[in-house]
Order: structure tokens, then C-alpha cells, then sequence
């Protein structure tokens, strides 16, 4: 009987956390007793980063790492996952000019970090941004976005991860951005005191250019078993991996964290498969290849009553939201498969492949687009 109650007060705040307690049973019960208002409505004059329908967090800080790029320091609020693992990510929404963009950002901060006085002991959590020129909302996380702003998350997920114990021999291969994922490994690592023989090579156009450049030489100094290896390809060209050969020339027994730019991971892939290494190798893409743009046309969301005319570069999931319908989403990114919905009329194009799907077909909404009028299950 009690656990039947139970579920039914937790129910409204089922998607903000799957171990919330006693909170979350009082969350779900403020939820049902303001029904039919949105408990929101309540809970933000209270505090705006409680909710019992979405995970939020308030940025503490907006740091410099490079002139293009930011880490911004997070408090997050009710119902965050703070059992992430070092090297995965999260789904980050923020308001811009009346409308929520979202994008995933890997987490740098390490699993339980309140090491900044802001947060007066409390967790934060950190992400780190590059300001990409066609990129609305990176250019305003790094150059627009204010302390104080109230923003939507994603629990946190995604495979590329640092285990526990860490391999005996490791070695990370980043560029640009790409260091982001390692950051937090790397923070992890420094917080254990588990650096065993751990080397990490990143490419960077100059010195002025690396993100984390004074961090990683205090890691390099503070720790025997870390060597940091910089390559700037301003003065020597992009990294060629045969050089590993000279460099490390026991990069063949190292267990491989790889993440960049998508010509260099393939080229990594590419590497480690002629050398027989593929299971060595574990790698993180952030870029959707948006290769197949198509016609585009109304987008029908059924069950919301709600419709909207999208091009055909903007996926179904930035269509939904943009038109106000609730939509299911994850990673943002076309990986954990969290956003699937049924289409129930019309036809969608895979934006990175062309592939068509039709009437019936189950598809990922945040990697396709319509592909003339469509309508979909939600």
C-alpha cells in the first residue's frame, strides 16, 4: 500500500532523478497537491533552481580559459546525478533572445567537486566552451552568458569514461576542445593521487590556444607519473601519429582515450585498427556530421495539438521545442537513443546520412529532419 503511494507522489518528479528519497517524495507531493497549477510556478518563487519537472542549475562563474573559449562553474539544483563518471557529459539549455537552445557539454569538474569558494562547500559542476563562429549559443556561453543565469540540465551520461582503478599505462590524445572530457579525468586522477603512467598529447594551433595550458604543466610538475606533451601545428603542422613512434614508443600498450576534431579521430581509428588496436581505443565525437540537408516542411506533433514549419537542417527535436512541445531528449547528439518517437504520417531524413524513414519507423529527433510534411507521436 505505502509503496503504491509512494509511486504515485513520485511520479510528476520521475525525470528529475531516480534516487531522490525523501526529497523526492516531497517533490512529487508538491506536485500533486498544486495540480492542476504547475508546482513550478511555486517552487520558483521559492528558489528558481527547484523543480519538480527538470533538472536546473545556476551559473557561479564565468571563467577565461582562452580568448575563445570559457569554463563556466554551475551549482546545480534539485535532482542532479552526482555519480557521474570523469568524461561524460550533459545536456545544457539556456535562454536566448525568448528561445531555449540546448547543446551537450562534457563535464570538466571531477565527481563531487566544491573546491570553489563560491559555493561555500557545496557540489558544483563545470563545463568548458569553445566559440565556434557559426555557433549561437557557444558564442554566448562564452561571451554573453552572465553569473546568475538560471539554466536547464541533463543528467549526465555517455561511455567515454576514466574506470576505477585507471589502467596501469594510459594515454590521451586531444585537440582544441577536445580536451574537455580529459580535463575531468585528468581532475579526477589529481584528486586520488592516481596517476600512475599516464600521458597525455594535445594539439593546439599555439601556446596561447591551449585550453588548461597552466593546469596541465601543475599536473605535469606536481605529479612524476603525468607527462603533458603540447604540439602546436602553427609551427609544426597537424600531429603526425607515426612521430608516436618516437615520442612514446609504447603507445601500442597504452589503453587510448582519444577526442578532437572528427579528421583526426578518424585518422586515430584508422591508425589503431592497422596496428591491431581497435579494442585499445576508446573515442568521444562531438559533432553531428550534418551532411544530408533536405526540403523540410510542417512538422504535426499529434498528442500536443501543436505544429510548425522547419527547414531541412533543423532537426525534429529544435522543431519540437521551438513550437513549445515537451520533447524526450538526452544527449542531443544521436548516441543514447533517449529522444526516439514514433512517426505516425510523412516522411524524416537522418542528417548525417540521408537515410529515409517513414510512416511507422521509430527515429531519433535530434539527428533528423523532416523530409516534407511529417507527423510524430508526442
Amino acid at each position: 500500500m505505502f509503496e503504491n503511494v509512494r509511486q504515485w507522489l513520485e511520479e510528476p518528479a520521475a525525470e528529475v532523478a531516480d534516487r531522490g528519497g525523501r526529497l523526492n517524495v516531497l517533490r512529487g507531493a508538491v506536485a500533486r497537491i498544486t495540480t492542476p497549477l504547475l508546482p513550478d510556478d511555486y517552487l520558483h518563487l521559492v528558489n528558481p533552481l527547484w523543480s519538480a519537472r527538470e533538472l536546473r542549475g545556476r551559473v557561479l562563474e564565468v571563467r577565461k580559459e582562452t580568448a575563445d573559449s570559457a569554463t563556466l562553474v554551475i551549482k546545480p539544483g534539485w535532482g542532479f546525478d552526482w555519480a557521474f563518471e570523469p568524461g561524460q557529459y550533459i545536456g545544457f539549455g539556456v535562454l536566448v533572445d525568448g528561445r531555449w537552445h540546448w547543446r551537450s557539454y562534457s563535464l570538466t569538474s571531477p565527481p563531487n567537486w566544491s573546491d570553489d569558494p563560491a559555493a561555500r562547500g557545496k557540489r558544483l559542476i563545470s563545463i568548458a566552451v569553445k566559440a565556434m563562429p557559426e555557433g549561437l549559443l557557444s558564442s554566448h556561453l562564452v561571451n554573453g552568458v552572465t553569473p546568475g543565469t538560471v539554466v536547464r540540465l541533463a543528467a549526465p551520461q555517455g561511455g567515454f569514461v576514466l574506470p576505477s582503478p585507471p589502467p596501469p599505462t594510459v594515454l590521451f590524445l586531444t585537440a582544441g576542445s577536445g580536451i574537455t572530457p580529459v580535463m575531468s579525468m585528468l581532475r579526477a586522477l589529481d584528486r586520488r593521487d592516481a596517476f600512475t603512467d599516464v600521458v597525455h598529447v594535445h594539439s593546439a594551433r599555439t601556446a596561447d590556444d591551449v585550453m588548461f595550458g597552466a593546469e596541465l604543466t601543475a599536473l605535469a610538475e606536481r605529479h612524476p607519473g603525468f607527462t603533458s606533451h603540447l604540439h602546436l601545428t602553427g609551427v609544426h603542422g597537424k600531429l603526425d601519429l607515426a612521430d608516436l613512434d618516437t615520442l612514446f614508443p609504447d603507445w601500442r600498450e597504452r589503453q587510448t582515450w582519444a577526442c578532437g576534431p572528427a579528421a583526426m579521430l578518424d585518422d586515430i581509428e584508422k591508425h589503431w585498427a592497422a596496428a591491431g588496436l581497435a579494442g585499445k581505443l576508446n573515442v568521444e565525437r562531438f559533432d553531428v556530421e550534418r551532411s544530408a540537408v533536405g526540403e523540410g516542411g510542417t512538422v504535426t506533433f499529434a498528442r500536443s495539438d501543436r505544429s510548425t514549419v522547419a527547414d531541412g537542417a533543423t532537426s525534429l527535436l529544435e522543431a519540437g521545442e521551438a513550437a513549445g512541445v515537451r520533447m524526450p531528449f538526452g544527449c542531443r547528439m544521436g548516441i543514447c537513443q533517449t529522444c526516439v518517437l514514433t512517426i505516425t504520417a510523412g516522411h524524416t531524413r537522418d542528417l548525417r546520412n540521408g537515410d529515409e524513414r517513414r510512416e511507422g519507423d521509430k527515429v531519433q529527433t535530434c539527428i533528423s529532419a523532416a523530409a516534407g510534411d511529417c507527423t510524430l507521436d508526442v
